[in-house]
């Protein structure tokens, strides 16, 4: 055990983190608390962590990509990734794993320089497919009993900030990571 900045943490996920060069995200439960809010003309609304955001944006400026594979389509995630320089975003796909296949053969990586983050069954042929399989704290419990590592923090409420922040410290690039904005 390790102490990072969130709790301790086993020594092979901070071995397996400093070969991280893409991270890929689930949405909903993830970037999301999970909770979709519709309205009376069937706008859909979701809420999103500024703390994930700038998490995400210091990622991607200290060098390691950032892709999302959902199974929902929506405007408001379309917007929210492109807002934070995310290139990979994928859509409608309820299996996962081939678009993830795809980015990872894309990018010319191997399995051991990915992490996956999701919350619920639909992700686990992801987190079981890559070298750093995560789950949210309050992910499904078969989920985290699958993952490499479980957040400290939530689903929507800065889980993907702590991932961030986890790869950044064994990268050590985290200092740099003052210069992103939301």
């Amino acid at each position: 055990m390790s102490n990072t900045l969130y709790g301790d943490v086993d020594s092979h996920v901070l071995e397996k983190a400093k070969n991280i060069k893409l991270l890929v995200c689930d949405v909903d439960g993830v970037f999301s608390d999970g909770r979709i809010y519709l309205g009376n003309d069937g706008e859909e609304l979701k809420a999103f962590h500024t703390k994930d955001g700038f998490g995400v944006k210091a990622l991607i400026s200290s060098g390691v990509d950032v892709g999302i594979i959902t199974g929902r389509r929506s405007n408001i995630v379309s917007n929210r990734m492109k807002s934070l320089n995310i290139k990979y975003i994928v859509q409608g796909q309820e299996d996962k794993l081939p678009a993830l296949n795809d980015i990872i053969e894309l990018l010319g990586l191997a399995k051991n320089e990915v992490a996956y983050v999701g919350d619920d069954i639909p992700d686990l042929a992801c987190i079981e497919a890559v070298g750093l399989g995560v789950a949210v704290n309050d992910a499904h419990p078969l989920v985290k009993a699958k993952a490499d590592f479980v957040t400290f923090t939530p689903g929507g409420f800065g889980a993907i900030r702590e991932l961030c922040d986890l790869i950044m410290q064994q990268h050590n690039t985290l200092d740099d990571a003052k210069g992103a904005s939301v």
